[in-house]
């Protein structure tokens, strides 16, 4: 139970997939404009998240690894992802109609976020590390707490991001910096920001 919290909190602040290793940057930049979508984008991504990872988990250790197969862990993850972001897509249009049109191409898009296919990259790695290690998944809970945990930072983080991008609106930001300049700005340094967290030992 400790470790696997500590994955949690480690996916979260440390080990965060923007901040830490730029991942899922295309919809992060592009839908980051409002809170509202950006909270319903990022809630999207927490679920997959959350039901992709184990589920690759799953594969990974009863599947590729017995038999040999861990060179298909690419198209095997990668299915699994687009069948539960189709999941997600049908769900989200169904109880949400307004969420589903606000967030429009980006949607199943999440399919091909490259922050839910690293976190199952991620995992697979992790699955190899000796179990003492904090940051390695010996099990089920593991994979869970590290798929919720990157999830929510990534939430977190296009949420915030979003946030500041409706305060700047009414700034007087330089005419070269309007727009993606500024953008880019603010994300640097939130993520020298979250580097603080790097040097804990969670």
């Amino acid at each position: 139970m400790e470790h696997a919290l500590s994955l949690f909190v480690r996916s979260i602040f440390a080990d965060n997939m923007i901040f830490a290793f730029f991942l899922g940057m295309c919809s992060y930049l592009a839908v980051s404009k409002d809170v509202k979508t950006s909270l319903g984008l990022g809630v999207a991504v927490v679920f997959v998240e959350a039901i992709t990872l184990p589920v690759n988990y799953l594969l990974q250790i009863y599947v590729l690894d017995p038999l040999g197969l861990g060179y298909l862990s690419f198209i095997l993850f990668i299915a699994v992802i687009a069948a539960i972001v189709q999941l997600v897509e049908m769900v989200v249009e169904k109880f949400s109609p307004s969420l589903y049109n606000a967030l429009g191409i980006f949607l199943p898009l999440i399919a091909v976020n490259c922050a839910i296919m690293g976190a199952s990259l991620f995992m697979q790695q992790r699955v190899q590390l000796d179990p003492e290690n904090v940051k390695a998944i010996a099990n089920l809970g593991d994979a869970f707490a590290y798929a919720v945990g990157s999830g929510l930072g990534w939430l977190m983080a296009i949420v915030c991001l979003a946030g500041i991008r409706e305060k700047m609106e009414y700034n007087d930001v330089p005419k070269p910096l309007q727009g993606i300049g500024i953008t880019f700005i603010t994300v640097g340094l939130m993520a020298m920001a979250f580097m603080c967290f790097s040097g804990l030992n969670i």
